[in-house]
């Protein structure tokens, strides 16, 4: 599942898991910062669209999460988590549970890091607490949703690469 203007790829390796991987043209430090300073994150978070209106980060294993996004027509949606693991720039593992949430259990998060010569692979996995959960989320279009969410990543990482230098 990937197209030539969303280089986003999307697999489903187990009934429960959902496997997401986009190439950055930035080194894994900027990248895992992206993913984990508020005033970067607030930059780039959301599908087409959305916005973050805030964005609570406490990075420390056990530490929670909050994002509160606001998209069209005054749609609201609150997802929040606990960092399990913090492995600056190569790893970073958190649960998800959103407040309107249409499946049962916590979503286990991994994102995994993996830069070559400037270049950083994010391979995002979802492991969700039922095959169920997986299904229903994979009829909404949240790989879309994703896949323009780092469309805007990509932007921001270029911006600031050129502009500020490669160091977060």
């Amino acid at each position: 599942m990937t197209g030539v203007d969303d280089p986003l790829v999307v697999h489903t390796p187990g009934d429960r898991e959902i496997v997401l991987s986009r190439l950055f043209e930035a080194p894994a430090p900027l990248v895992f910062a992206a993913f984990t300073r508020p005033e970067l994150l607030v930059r780039w978070y959301g599908a087409r669209g959305w916005r973050l209106a805030e964005c609570d980060v406490d990075l420390r294993v056990g530490g929670r999460w909050r994002f509160v996004s606001l998209g069209p027509e005054g749609a609201r949606m609150v997802q929040a988590g606990v960092y399990r693991q913090i492995e600056p720039p190569h790893r970073l593992v958190c649960t998800e549970l959103f407040d309107d949430q249409s499946y049962p259990g916590e979503t286990l998060v991994s994102h995994e890091f993996y830069e070559v010569a400037g270049r950083t692979t994010v391979t995002t996995t979802l492991l969700y607490a039922t095959a169920q959960g997986r299904d229903t989320v994979l009829r909404y279009p949240m790989a879309r949703g994703v896949g323009q969410s780092y469309t805007r990543l990509a932007d921001l990482l270029r911006s600031t690469t050129t502009t500020r230098g490669e160091q977060p």
